[in-house]
């Protein structure tokens, strides 16, 4: 018997006569909010909007302050001295600043300055491209800078001739160094490594320079996997966030601690992983925003040195939203960002004591006064393994379960990437239901917030259980009267990608439509040219030519959608990104090119100046219409 439980996200199915179904334009002119921090005062909340312009392609910023206890926003010129400068030493004396520092010879013309206008770009290893960006031979360094009748002086550079980043490149910020409260340390975070040996590891430490004698010492040498985020409380003690494998981006992420010499995990025994982690202001606690049953909610965890018990975490927040971001705390009061599959971002304060949220920004509140609301039920839906997985299913604005809708399975990307109440400006569930579609978004195995081990079930298995996984969501809510058999549809980024290339392959004619954006088709041409190999070496098991490693070879024979494309037979789209050097172009190019040969109703959407993203509002815009328009004409 199907067992599923619901929680519904609009009180009705109906909608009001002033409401009606969002549509691209009305998304993309939502305001994007994103907390900035608590007025050193304690009393005010500083935050900024951001909201697109189409017909500039940009968008505009604004910096607002609100009360803590809520009222009306006011707009400021600038946040600068009212809330906390972390690139200021904590006595004032010192600032830190990052800037690009060339270091390695690159080009023709650096080779060879005679010929300055040669366009040549020479490697002797890997990591010539990442992300989205080719190295040029510059690095990201931290420079720090004493301050004198308030100027800042000239900066020493904390890493002087190093091939290097800090921060991380291609997403680290200022999250990437911290003065230590005593102002003599500044901890850093960086990859000591370089060309091939950069790509292949995630090893990244954390390093202390000491500011009176230049001295640096690496505090995570014993760990070979990713060291990040570091911080310190009030009292002086260091956290940060670390994953144990080497090679293994999405590995466990726990929060440690190091007190008087002795670093303790805090979150070890705990069977999740830490997305994002703030100290409380008396030091005395660390709070983390987790996946947890296909939500983000904010937990505490007591430090041990304040307790003396062992460290336990525990949940704050519940219910069918997502917190997304830190915005300060004062006192028993928390500043969140929050979302649902309903609504974008909205800053809300937290109760610490019980966990209450209560609405503080009302940014786009009046834009969704207009806009009709999905219903979204989660269901429990049996796996071919005997385990029960979460699914999300939205539906339409006004849903009549009368009538037959057409039905799209959403493929998340990741893989390891949970799948919560998240709101994008372009997967965007309530939207895609808002044109008529019931979507069905399985949790699937590779998703935080649903253990360790489901989490870890996706590596080296990527064509295995998590493909039995969607075609068991697929199919528990094909069953019902109102879905569409004959209007089925698969769609997908990343990972999705991939899932939808290889669902073409497997899919037994249960699918009408399938839709794929940066997708990997051909392990063989993906190991050979993406960026990071640790990805390819660890989630398929090694490399292709290595046929005693019978792990990578059944990654590279069965798993791989490119063996499967004689059983192809179904319409595709497929968008795909220019700067995209995760997933680099070629896959997207392989697999429209195999649809065309064979004859197969494809369509290749090309984004030259997109990386594995679309950000840029009018490509946006394109990217939403060309979705919608493929929908039309393949699930008539």
């Amino acid at each position: 018997m199907r067992q599923f439980f619901t929680s519904l996200l609009c009180l009705s199915c109906f909608i009001s006569f002033s409401q009606t179904p969002i549509t691209p334009e009305r998304l993309w002119q939502l305001s994007r909010v994103s907390p900035l921090g608590i007025s050193l005062d304690g009393k005010q909340v500083i935050y900024s909007v951001s909201t697109p312009d189409m017909s500039q392609n940009k968008s505009s910023r604004k910096t607002y302050t609100i009360s803590l206890q809520g009222g009306q926003p006011a707009e400021l010129t600038s946040a600068v001295g009212l809330i906390a400068n972390k690139s200021i030493s904590p006595d004032g004396k010192y600032s830190l600043s990052t800037k690009e520092v060339k270091i390695n010879k690159v080009y023709g013309s650096d080779f060879y300055p005679e010929l300055d206008k040669s366009n040549v770009q020479i490697y002797d290893g890997l990591n010539y491209r990442h992300w989205d960006t080719w190295e040029d031979g510059s690095f990201s360094h931290v420079f720090v800078h004493p301050i004198v009748n308030g100027v800042a002086g000239e900066g020493k550079d904390l890493m002087p001739g190093e091939p290097y980043d800090c921060p991380q490149k291609p997403f680290g910020g200022d999250e990437d160094y911290t003065w230590s409260p005593d102002s003599k340390k500044i901890i850093y975070v960086t990859k000591r490594k370089e060309g091939t040996a950069y790509a292949t590891s995630t090893n990244t430490d954390l390093y202390e320079f000491d500011l009176a004698t230049g001295r640096t010492t690496n505090l995570t040498e014993d760990n070979k996997g990713y060291d990040t985020n570091p911080s310190f409380s009030t009292a002086g003690t260091l956290a940060w966030l670390s994953m144990k494998r080497d090679g293994y981006e999405s590995d466990k992420n726990d929060l440690k601690i190091r007190s008087n010499g002795v670093t303790t995990n805090l979150t070890q025994g705990w069977d999740e992983s830490v997305l994002h982690y703030e100290w409380s202001t008396d030091g005395k606690k660390l709070y983390i925003i987790a996946a947890v049953d296909g939500t983000l909610q904010l937990f505490e965890v007591d430090h041990p040195d304040a307790t003396k018990k062992t460290p336990t975490v525990k949940q704050l927040t519940r219910g069918e939203f997502d917190i997304t971001g830190f915005g300060g705390q004062s006192g028993q009061t928390m500043v969140v960002s929050r979302t649902d599959m309903n609504h974008a971002a909205e800053l809300y304060t937290v109760n610490l004591s019980n966990g209450q949220l209560t609405p503080l920004t009302h940014v786009n509140d009046a834009a969704y006064s207009s806009i009709a609301t999905s219903k979204v039920e989660k269901r429990m839906v049996p796996t071919t393994d005997g385990k029960q997985m979460l699914v999300y299913v939205i539906y339409p604005p006004g849903f009549d379960a009368s009538k037959k809708y057409p039905t799209l399975l959403y493929c998340q990307g990741g893989p390891q990437s949970a799948l919560t109440q998240f709101y994008s400006f372009r997967w965007n569930l309530q939207l895609i239901a808002a044109n008529g579609y019931i979507v069905v978004a399985p949790n699937r195995r590779g998703m935080p917030g649903h253990g360790v081990a489901w989490n870890e079930k996706i590596s080296k298995d990527h064509g295995g259980q998590a493909m039995d996984d969607y075609l068991s969501a697929i199919d528990a809510v094909s069953k019902e009267p109102f879905v569409d058999k004959g209007r089925l549809g698969a769609v997908g980024a990343s990972y999705g990608g991939y899932s939808v290339f290889y669902l073409a392959g497997i899919h037994n004619n249960r699918f009408k439509t399938f839709i794929a954006h940066d997708g990997i088709f051909n392990f063989k041409s993906m190991y050979g040219s993406t960026e990071e190999v640790f990805f390819s070496d660890w989630e398929y098991g090694g490399p292709y030519w290595d046929k005693s490693n019978a792990v990578a070879q059944k990654s590279y024979t069965q798993f791989d959608p490119s063996n499967l494309v004689e059983k192809w037979n179904t319409p595709i789209l497929i968008f795909h990104g220019g700067h995209d050097y995760r997933v680099p172009e070629t896959q997207g190019f392989e697999a429209f090119q195999a649809a065309q040969l064979r004859g197969i109703k494809s369509r290749l959407v090309y984004l030259p100046t997109e990386n594995h993203w679309v950000l840029s509002a009018q490509n946006g815009m394109v990217w939403q219409r060309e979705f919608f328009k493929w929908l039309s004409e393949t699930l008539k």
